[in-house]
């Protein structure tokens, strides 16, 4: 069927449950909705909204006077499906300028002219498109619609909107943190990069850009649980230490669980083998070898209380744990999210597959989301009292000790070389070459306890002949992995919150001597110089840390 341009500009057609008549509209979002409207920059369609989104057919090209131009077709690249799951919004534009079909120079030689837009009311779909060359990288699509008749126009965008509504776990009310300092001090150009997204899709922000290091804990930890609970997560416009200093100040003072075992229970378990655990109070731990670019507060507000859990106090002494109710953990309604602004942004590298904010804050109020793994940090110190107090922090990519840690200080020396400052720092500590005495003691997988173990002081040989799968074999993590899914019955029935840590009955391995690093990947730790990241095989919930220590060797062993 040819319908000529004139036709539907003065008589527009809208097809509601397969009656044809004039322009109507329905109340049930169920109904068909279809309308002949021009898209700007393509031509004449036929727009129909359907149960799960909506479907476009091209009509044939016309002249104003009704001629039909057979064998002439768009160049651009032609969408035929936009699925309301990749709709972020919808927005009238009142009445103005839309574009006709774009034309090759030989198109319009062929007819003498350039095709002209019109003058008409516009409505704007919001969606994304996967690039070709970067499937991981989500680029913004805008798709305009024209029509003479404004009720058309309206009813489209209230059924679209109808729809969108419809779509679950998307976000409402977000709480955003703005690091300024972050990466090459870029967070606040990132957040007006994507603030857009967030106001075509109608959810509400309420922003804070920290003025301190430190600024977004003391937020997290103080707000009530009452007021977090009015948001649908919180966002972090920063790093991946900026992302790790919201998480400690939101769990600090609500996550109940007990610690793990401190040196001294372990020593105890274990004396009756003639073997002993010591510590170096030299050596530097952290979280992140990327987690400097944001200070995370050193947290030394909690106090022990010899239950197996710790009363979180904040600076005037006020204790949160007891708030007006306890907040669930994990939370479906409550999430966190990250757009990137940092150094490395290692954790949204592994989750999105690539440190675009964009990509990032579309996944965000479409309400994608993946599980992650985080992992609690235990500093047992020995006060003026000898008694010893656990100080703690939560980790979501990595915690090092050693080589990490050294480099992690050393960086900070140096802020004001932005990003570049890991390079120095890290050259620094790497010909300085320091090692430190420790025992690492593990607990041994079941996959482990399959195959013999190889004698005490062998672990690192044990380690460099253990091979993982051919890089055409790896299963890379991502959203529905079937690794993470596969482990989540198994993790919840030895969730840390309802099963103490005992070290009765389990059989620990240990590793004893001079270490240059001793690292615990979370994740895998991807970022644009490694690719695979530090552990290519780690997943994002798979309830496993990766242990990685290297003893003191060359500096030539040691760079390999």
């Amino acid at each position: 069927m040819e319908i000529n341009r004139e036709d539907y500009i003065s008589d527009p057609k809208i097809v509601e449950s397969g009656n044809v008549g004039g322009a109507t509209s329905s109340s049930s979002s169920s109904s068909v909705l279809k309308s002949a409207l021009l898209l700007e920059n393509v031509g004449d369609v036929v727009l129909t909204l359907n149960s799960d989104g909506l479907s476009l057919e091209l009509l044939d090209s016309s002249h104003n006077d009704g001629s039909i131009i057979s064998g002439i077709k768009p160049v651009q690249k032609f969408v035929n499906e936009i699925k309301f799951s990749d709709v972020y919004g919808v927005e009238f534009i009142n009445y103005g300028f839309i574009n006709g079909p774009r034309q090759s120079k030989s198109e319009q030689c062929f007819q003498g002219r350039a095709s002209h837009g019109s003058e008409m009311y516009r409505f704007t779909v919001h969606s994304f498109q996967k690039s070709r060359s970067q499937p991981c990288l989500w680029v913004l699509a805008v798709y305009s619609f024209g029509h003479k008749d404004l009720q058309t126009c309206r009813t489209w965008v209230d059924r679209i909107n109808a729809s969108l509504n419809l779509e679950r776990g998307r976000p409402e009310n977000l709480l955003v943190f703005i690091n300024p300092m972050s990466g090459k001090a870029s967070g606040r150009r990132t957040w007006e990069t994507v603030a857009p997204i967030f106001s075509r899709a109608k959810v509400k922000t309420k922003v804070i850009v920290t003025e301190r290091a430190g600024h977004a804990f003391d937020v997290m930890t103080s707000a009530a649980n009452n007021e977090l609970k009015s948001y649908n997560g919180v966002i972090a416009v920063g790093g991946d230490g900026f992302f790790n200093e919201i998480l400690n100040g939101f769990l600090l003072s609500r996550h109940k669980a007990p610690y793990p075992p401190s040196p001294s229970d372990i020593v105890h378990s274990d004396q009756r083998s003639g073997n002993s655990l010591f510590r170096n109070p030299n050596g530097r731990v952290t979280e992140a070898t990327c987690q400097n670019e944001d200070h995370s507060p050193l947290l030394s507000n909690s106090v022990y209380n010899g239950t197996g859990l710790a009363n979180f106090r904040t600076e005037d002494g006020t204790c949160n744990i007891g708030q007006d109710f306890e907040f669930p953990l994990p939370s479906e309604q409550f999430r966190f999210g990250i757009i990137p602004a940092g150094s490395t942004d290692a954790i949204v590298m592994c989750t999105t597959g690539t440190r675009d904010p964009i990509t990032s804050a579309l996944n965000i109020v479409l309400g994608k989301k993946v599980c992650l793994d985080i992992a609690q940090v235990v500093r047992w110190k020995t006060t003026t009292a000898s008694d010893i107090e656990p100080y703690v922090r939560y980790a979501a990519s990595f915690a090092g000790y050693g080589f990490y840690g050294d480099v992690i200080a050393e960086s900070e020396k140096y802020r004001w070389m932005g990003p570049k400052r890991y390079d120095y720092a890290g050259t620094k500590v790497f010909l300085r070459r320091c090692s430190y005495e420790a025992e690492v003691a593990y607990i041994e997988t079941e996959s482990e306890e399959a195959n013999p173990t190889v004698e005490k002081g062998q672990l690192f040989s044990r380690l460099r002949k253990r091979q993982g799968p051919k890089k055409s074999e790896r299963v890379v993590c991502r959203t529905n992995c079937g690794v993470c899914n596969s482990k989540s019955d198994y993790m919840s029935k030895r969730s840390p919150c309802s099963t103490p840590f005992s070290s009765s009955g389990t059989r620990w391995l240990r590793s004893k001597g001079k270490f240059l690093s001793v690292g615990a990947a979370i994740i895998s730790n991807r970022n644009e110089r490694a690719p695979d990241g530090l552990v290519a095989d780690a997943h994002l919930s798979d309830g496993f840390l990766h242990l990685l220590m290297i003893r003191d060797c060359p500096h030539a062993l040691y760079l390999w």
